[in-house]
């Protein structure tokens, strides 16, 4: 049987939903708000498990479920690209990680200016200038490759927006949709600061226990999804 990871709840849940449903998959939760259970009407060898979007990655590398649906920022952040093979962009849960840094720094238009502020900053106050984030490895890989060096990452799984005003870090590096909660605390995207663009992925475990039972589920749910088969 083949388990597959959706999120739990909210507008993704939803959205994951509607996607499948629009092709013949039924998913539905079953029991309270309170219960992580649900059902799948549509094709055999297949049912859900109610994670959060945040877990799923963690699922799929330990093989604990076949398939997920989270986002390509959280996978590319949490695992290496040979832990999972990517089966459909499903084209919602869109959003970009990217650097936004205040306002008040207008000699800071690129990415390329955010290095030579860095190595003054670090002159001048003594410490690397601090980058708040929760995708430090998405975030280092891309800072690495642009040449920034003087800079450290400070974690945040809070209020991201707010560290700068906080005084806990000089610029940030999170993921928005539309950049409205950046402009409403000052800070501004660098043009060329486009870390990640990210949407709604399902996604194939490499490290699941597939049966010859659960490829030829995969082979009907891939073929009623209209989506490439996948060797896993």
């Amino acid at each position: 049987m083949i388990r597959l990871g959706v999120p739990s709840k909210g507008r993704l849940m939803q959205d994951c939903f509607d996607w499948f449903a629009a092709r013949g998959v039924v998913l539905r939760r079953t029991g309270s708000d309170r219960e992580y259970a649900g059902a799948v009407e549509g094709v055999e060898g297949v049912t859900p498990v109610l994670l959060s979007a945040g877990e799923i990655p963690r699922e799929l590398a330990s093989g604990r479920i076949h398939l997920g649906v989270t986002g390509s920022d959280l996978v590319r952040e949490q695992l290496d690209a040979d832990e999972v093979a990517e089966v459909a962009r499903l084209g919602f849960g869109r959003a970009d990680l990217v650097i936004a840094v205040p306002n008040v720094w207008i000699d800071v238009e690129t990415v390329d200016d955010l290095d030579a502020a860095a190595a003054a900053f670090r002159k001048v106050h003594g410490h690397r200038l601090r980058i708040a984030t929760k995708y430090h490895r998405l975030v280092r890989d891309f800072l690495t490759a642009q040449g920034v060096a003087d800079y450290q990452l400070v974690d945040s799984q809070g209020a991201t927006e707010g560290t700068v005003k906080n005084g806990t870090a000089e610029a940030i590096a999170d993921i928005t949709s539309s950049g409205e909660t950046l402009r409403a605390n000052h800070l501004r995207i660098l043009p060329d600061g486009l870390i990640h663009s990210s949407e709604a992925v399902l996604w194939a475990s490499r490290a699941a226990a597939w049966t010859a039972e659960d490829r030829a589920a995969l082979a009907r749910l891939s073929q009623m999804l209209g989506v490439p088969g996948v060797s896993v």
